[in-house]
């Protein structure tokens, strides 16, 4: 099935909270340099704030990377807006990180409940349905986001269908009768019914074995956060659809070498 957010030569580099490595995570100094580079896709994470605004932001708590202290959802956009990452950064609205860069493909990690509700207005409003995949390590808020999205979104797997995949075989059927499958086929089948293009996992996921029982699934799979070059080569050759990395001047290094680097349109 065409995905309009998957439609971009492979292997796709995204650079994981723009770029960390470079700049501090999930802010516009990230995303530009990843911008400047040519990157196409743009990993983020999305909390809500109390009086329901959906930022750019990884942590549930303030105080790893703001002077301030905790949850995020108990502090008003205001209180949010005012803050600044590294002492210096302001954080993002998703609204206007999807706005700035209407070329650009952006992976939305759901972090919270009280985001989900928040996310068909910011799809809506940028017009960005064709250029996001919405992800999380929750499956109740995939499930949960998939049901009030009015719009064909590109959506990850579940955890609890990535331990599918790597459990999955092509031998025997499944259901009786008529309704009889193939167990690769039945779990191709609920796999795109969920809306999953893409199964996103760690680097120790990620084996051949893995990748290859994906692609019969008809999922690309990304893996992250890989920062070592040799790792990056490692995953390349074993016929990963994507790489996650805060580095993101090695990663479009090795890509280059290898010949494989596709910048945005327009970069």
């Amino acid at each position: 099935m065409y995905v309009p957010f998957l439609d971009h030569p492979r292997p796709v580099a995204f650079a994981h909270r723009g770029g960390a490595a470079h700049a501090p995570e999930n802010t516009w100094a990230a995303f530009e340099h990843a911008i400047k580079l040519g990157y196409a896709y743009l990993e983020t994470d999305a909390r809500a704030t109390s009086d329901g605004k959906l930022m750019a932001f990884h942590d549930r708590n303030l105080e790893r990377v703001t002077e301030a202290e905790g949850p995020v959802n108990l502090k008003s956009y205001r209180e949010i807006a005012a803050l600044r990452v590294a002492g210096s950064e302001p954080i993002p609205l998703i609204e206007d990180l999807l706005g700035a860069w209407p070329d650009a493909r952006f992976n939305i990690d759901l972090k919270d409940e009280a985001g989900i509700p928040l996310l068909p207005g910011v799809l809506r409003r940028t017009g960005a349905w064709d250029r996001v995949c919405i992800t999380s390590f929750s499956g109740s808020r995939l499930r949960s986001a998939r049901k009030l999205l009015d719009h064909p979104v590109c959506m990850t797997t579940s955890p609890g269908a990535i331990a599918a995949v790597r459990c999955s075989v092509g031998t025997g059927l499944v259901g009786t009768g008529r309704a009889q499958e193939p167990p690769t086929r039945l779990l191709a089948r609920r796999l795109a019914e969920a809306g999953a293009r893409c199964a996103q996992v760690p680097g120790r996921v990620a084996t051949r074995s893995f990748i290859r029982r994906a692609h019969a699934l008809g999922l690309d799979v990304h893996v992250w956060t890989i920062n070592d070059r040799a790792a990056m080569t490692r995953f390349l050759d074993a016929g990963a659809d994507g790489i996650m990395t805060d580095d993101i001047e090695t990663l479009r290094a090795v890509l280059i070498e290898r010949g494989q680097w596709y910048p945005r349109t327009g970069a």
